[in-house]
């Protein structure tokens, strides 16, 4: 007989994430499109986290939109998202609420989601592991190490990775866990359509949605853009607006405004804010390199805006150069991407009508279709 999930209609299935609502973020934001699109498809879904709940649930049983939230949660300095006896809580929950598959969502660090993999391990269960960042040289040296002392590699754990330049820094790391699957993140392409709004002016407008950190580069961008402008000179005005917040935004106004540059900070926004900027944008701009998928730029190609990214991006999973939009080597090429594309508006459009009218492979039914190849490969390395 083949994995369970092979022969019953509907597979019991355990979502670990160190973080979770009411915490907001990439890997949270992700984990619960995933859980939702599981349960509508009819599976019993529920998810196990660090994170503490309500004032009413803050350790316990949560229902969160209809799916049960199991808070492994403790009264830790500063709210961090760990529990000092993860092992022994975790299995403790799988053993009163028994599941077919484990599926746990780490970071670079995630201790909760690292302990809970051993609960799991020990309870015989399947377990996939997603990666959802890209390991950097210390980490991999880091989880290069743990390997060789504790073999994690050889618990019969599958990892998977979100993009394949993820995967890759993975299978550096740990290469007895090779090879590592990729399982991108999911989008409902409908959600990001838009209608652009009339042209009043000939102002070429560039959108970037960010958290305004030093590893999402705003500060290059905003040299990206400087350059720009002096390669198109008087010809075009670019106009860049970055949407979101975070440390940097007061360094990044200080900068726009000393080099004279026209941006616009909007602070964060909805889906719906994003929708309006994005109705007004000609380009969408992503700086960032440790970007292991780039869930941001797929919902701007998704509304049909061309993109700018970098190489050593894992946003290259669904960006294509010349096709999608253009991949540049470096923080010069980058420049002279959004100078190509503000300077020839017929290919700025042929890319445009590209990403309209061709859904992305990153849609919610192929990545589940993904997602249950993984639980079938994590079934037989335990097997």
């Amino acid at each position: 007989m083949g994995p369970l999930w092979r022969t019953v209609t509907r597979v019991r299935i355990a979502h670990v994430s160190d973080c979770y609502l009411p915490r907001t973020g990439g890997i949270e934001t992700q984990v619960r499109a995933l859980a939702l699109q599981q349960a509508a498809a009819g599976d019993d879904v529920r998810i196990i986290t660090a994170t503490g709940g309500s004032e009413e649930v803050f350790a316990g049983t949560e229902v969160l939109d209809g799916i049960n939230v199991l808070r492994v949660a403790a009264h830790i300095p500063a709210g961090l998202p760990i529990h000092p006896r993860t092992y022994r809580e975790v299995s403790a929950v799988l053993a009163a609420d028994p599941v077919d598959a484990v599926h746990v969502h780490a970071g670079v660090i995630s201790p909760f989601a690292w302990g809970a993999i051993r609960a799991a391990r020990d309870a015989g269960l399947p377990v996939l592991v997603t990666v959802h960042c890209i390991w950097g040289p210390v980490a991999e040296r880091a989880f290069a190490l743990s390997d060789k002392a504790l073999g994690w590699s050889r618990w019969g754990i599958q990892l998977s990775a979100v993009s394949g330049i993820a995967a890759g820094h993975i299978e550096k790391a740990a290469p007895g866990c090779a090879p590592v699957l990729v399982i991108p993140n999911g989008i409902t392409p409908g959600d990001w359509v838009i209608t652009p709004a009339p042209r009043i002016d000939e102002v070429v407008r560039i959108s970037s949605v960010m958290r305004i950190a030093p590893r999402k580069r705003v500060i290059p961008l905003l040299r990206m853009l400087e350059t720009a402008q002096r390669m198109v000179g008087a010809s075009q005005t670019l106009e860049l607006t970055i949407i979101g917040d975070g440390p940097e935004r007061s360094r990044a106004e200080r900068f726009a405004r000393k080099h004279g540059l026209a941006v616009r900070f909007t602070g964060r926004l909805d889906r719906t804010g994003i929708l309006d900027v994005f109705s007004r944008t000609d380009i969408y701009a992503q700086p960032s390199i440790k970007e292991s998928f780039g869930l941001a730029a797929l919902e701007a190609r998704c509304a049909g805006l061309p993109l700018v990214i970098h190489a050593d991006s894992g946003t290259t999973q669904f960006v294509t150069d010349g096709i999608e939009g253009l991949v540049g080597a470096d923080d010069w090429a980058m420049a002279g991407a959004l100078a190509q594309l503000a300077y020839d508006r017929s290919l700025r459009e042929r890319i445009a009508e590209h990403n309209r009218t061709h859904e992305p492979a990153d849609s919610w039914p192929n990545v589940l279709k993904q997602v249950i190849h993984g639980y079938e490969v994590a079934s037989s390395a335990r097997s």
